[in-house]
């Protein structure tokens, strides 16, 4: 018995439209999906991280890790060369200032020096001898002046008494006038001898302080060139610990070689490498911390940028370090500023690739990741301040973009 069979319906022009429009969409959807971007990059989830951008207190700190120094360390110089003869102390020694701690050995220094000390001690003489010259120079004018002073004493005597003869009339005119002429000459003699005193004594005094000037300049060499002798042991600048001191018997030596070190004992300072991004930043002054409660201050900043990072050097206020030891390394931060909110994000390589001019901010599949120009300001060991660019609830990649960080979009597979 046959069985009518009825035909499917067929879709009507619309529906079939629909479903082509539908199908051109999934495929168009699929090939956005596994097709990159133009100019956009590949990268692996596994080789990213990323972090949230939020609106969190900043603390305005600067991260360092410094190590403790000497507060106050003297080089030992070598002022005269030689070779070294014997040691005194050993490395590592308490000194005291002044106190001898090589000594050197330098035949022809000596030699030198005892040639000069003889040379000076014979100049020392001659200005002796031209002393004794002054000196009975001196006596001899004022034997002279008595001499003269006595002799017209005497004459202006004879005188008085051949004048009392004369008006008594025993003596004639011609024989008093050659007294009077004698007392005239002693009284002339006198007068010369006592100017010419005066004149000399002057010169005298003038000379015997040229001498004098002349003995304290050679005294004053001769104790010089002694110490040249002096020089050829190595004596502590100051008090304190003694360090770097390897000098070994024999050794030779040039002036101006450092021979060691003396470091101030139980005074300590800290000394730390900045990040060059701060060095606006880090002024005189301003508080620090490190771990054990240690209370710190910014003694000096040392402007000069060695390899990216700037030197700080940081006191102790308040009690003092005791306890610390030369080298021990410690974690510390330095308060820039008080903590207060902001947008921040996290700090990572990211900064580095791009100085901080842009981020890649991930959409909301987290598949992609789009490149936007941001402006940032301060940063700390965690943070760093987000100021334009970008906003709370966003997310952004963290770690080094170095490698395609020209790509205007990644694609996160």
């Amino acid at each position: 018995m046959d069985r009518a069979i009825q035909r499917p319906r067929r879709l009507d022009r619309r529906a079939r439209l629909a479903l082509v429009a539908l199908a051109i969409a999934a495929l168009v959807a699929a090939l956005w999906w596994w097709l990159p971007a133009a100019q956009s990059t590949d990268v692996a989830a596994a080789d990213l991280q990323t972090g949230a951008v939020e609106r969190a207190p900043f603390a305005d700190v600067v991260p360092l890790r410094a190590i403790v120094a000497p507060d106050v360390s003297t080089f030992v110089g070598v002022v005269s060369g030689g070779q070294v003869d014997k040691l005194l102390v050993q490395d590592g020694a308490a000194v005291t200032q002044g106190q001898p701690l090589a000594t050197l050995a330098n035949p022809q220094l000596k030699l030198d020096i005892l040639t000069r000390e003889a040379a000076i001690a014979g100049q020392l003489g001659q200005v002796s001898g031209e002393d004794l010259s002054l000196e009975r120079g001196s006596r001899d004018r004022d034997t002279q002046v008595a001499g003269a002073d006595y002799d017209l004493i005497k004459a202006r005597r004879d005188l008085s008494i051949r004048q009392q003869l004369h008006d008594q009339g025993f003596v004639s005119d011609a024989g008093l006038r050659s007294y009077q002429e004698e007392e005239a000459y002693q009284r002339k003699r006198s007068a010369q001898l006592h100017a010419a005193e005066g004149s000399e004594a002057r010169i005298a005094a003038l000379q015997a302080g040229r001498l004098s000037d002349t003995r304290t300049r050679l005294t004053s060499n001769l104790d010089a060139v002694r110490a040249g002798l002096d020089a050829l042991v190595l004596r502590a600048p100051m008090t304190g610990r003694l360090s770097n001191f390897t000098l070994q018997p024999g050794q030779a030596l040039k002036p101006g070689d450092p021979a060691g070190q003396v470091d101030t004992e139980g005074s300590w300072k800290l000394i730390a490498d900045v990040d060059q991004f701060f060095l606006g930043r880090v002024r005189v002054g301003q508080p620090a911390s490190a771990e054990g409660d240690l209370r710190l201050t910014v003694a000096r900043v040392l402007p000069a940028v060695t390899d990216g990072h700037f030197r700080v050097e940081l006191g102790f206020v308040g009690r003092s370090a005791a306890g610390l030891s030369r080298g021990q390394i410690l974690d510390g931060r330095i308060t820039l500023g008080a903590a207060r909110a902001a947008v921040v994000a996290p700090l990572g390589g990211w900064i580095e690739s791009d100085g901080g001019s842009a981020a890649y901010v991930l959409d909301a599949s987290g598949a992609h990741a789009t490149r936007r120009a941001i402006r940032i300001g301060r940063r700390n060991a965690d943070q760093v301040e987000i100021l334009s660019g970008l906003a709370p609830g966003e997310h952004i990649v963290t770690s080094d973009t170095g490698a395609f960080h020209k790509a205007p979009i990644i694609n996160i597979k």
